[in-house]
């Protein structure tokens, strides 16, 4: 097993940082909900399995987590956090403006995001420009940009059902709102000559394609997923937006929609068939190694086979897993603490 001994100087800058806070005992997780069942799981079978207490996770939405993350160095701060996107330059700037400029990536696998609703109401396949149109808070009418006028999925297209668009999802802080937009509202935009033609300038062409309408139609839910398929049970003809991995968990309740025709199914995800997929992550602040008790332990366990191998736990929870030439790379990047590289 990897082990590392952090250096003296580096222990007393996190003492000096962290105050007359004693260190804690154990590892303290924030970000992603999407990340958080995974990061759950390992931390249960970490606590299970070794001498080390089991890690405190939290979900607190992937912008949210980075933003705790990048806050310092010290007891105070978490020693991770996990993220459904990438980490943005301007996160990596907060970090090293913190005193947080040691920073390990680890990619850990793959997940798609769902459009789903309860078994109970009627199946939906539905194309990027489609959904673009039911969500988008400026759309073409006519030539013209005007405020969303639809309010069926009907009025979109005479094959949708004749029944309210009514969509949850989640806030500008997650990062499965983030990859949405990029996904499916972007590329839904596109295909819309007067909003294409506004790609020329970068700005003006996301005010349009990133917006979500707020009349109701869509309606930001946080970052609690279970609340999306309760409000979906207590609705059939609602949508809800979340990661595969929970319609996997909750596949006797809920159901995904077919986007393009593709359903979002563990093997369409895995070959790259379902266009609406992503990376996850999480990161590790390489000040907290050797002060707060087993970190390199619990990435060794996050990348071992047994656990995001393709046999391994995770993915009886929903997780995509890399390909072996990737998580054999990823293994030694995480074990070795390399340096983030945007």
């Amino acid at each position: 097993m990897l082990k590392q001994v952090i250096t003296a100087s580096a222990a007393l800058a996190f003492a000096a940082s962290a105050g007359a806070v004693q260190a804690r005992e154990q590892i303290r997780i924030v970000g992603s909900s999407t990340v958080f069942p995974f990061s759950t799981a390992v931390a249960e079978t970490f606590g299970r399995t070794t001498d080390f207490k089991t890690p405190v996770v939290e979900s607190t939405g992937s912008g949210g987590g980075l933003k705790l993350f990048c806050g310092g160095v010290g007891v105070g701060h978490p020693d991770m956090t996990n993220a459904s996107r990438r980490i943005k330059q301007s996160e990596v700037d907060l970090c090293a403006a913190n005193g947080v400029t040691e920073i390990t990536e680890v990619k850990i696998g793959y997940d798609g995001i769902a459009l789903g609703r309860s078994k109970a109401g009627g199946d939906l396949s539905l194309t990027k420009a489609q959904i673009f149109l039911a969500l988008g808070k400026m759309v073409p009418v006519d030539g013209k940009l005007v405020p969303n006028p639809y309010m069926m999925w009907s009025q979109i297209d005479a094959s949708l059902p004749a029944t309210k668009i009514e969509v949850m999802g989640p806030p500008p802080t997650s990062g499965t709102r983030d990859a949405f937009v990029e996904l499916v509202m972007r590329e839904g935009a596109e295909h819309f000559p007067e909003i294409k033609a506004l790609k020329a300038d970068k700005n003006a062409f996301r005010s349009i394609s990133d917006a979500m309408r707020e009349d109701g139609a869509f309606v930001e839910t946080g970052e609690n997923d279970n609340l999306i398929v309760q409000k979906l049970q207590a609705n059939p003809n609602a949508v809800g937006i979340f990661g595969f991995s929970f319609l996997d968990q909750n596949a006797d309740v809920i159901k995904g929609s077919k986007v393009e025709g593709v359903e979002p199914t563990f093997d369409a995800i895995a070959d790259g068939e379902y266009g609406v997929s992503r990376s996850l992550y999480f990161y590790v602040k390489k000040a907290h190694i050797g002060v707060v008790p087993g970190m390199l332990e619990f990435v060794e366990e996050f990348v071992s086979d047994k656990a995001y191998g393709e046999e391994g736990y995770l993915t009886d929870k929903g997780l995509i897993p890399l390909t072996e030439e990737e998580r054999e790379a990823m293994t030694e990047q995480a074990t070795g603490l390399v340096p983030l590289k945007l």
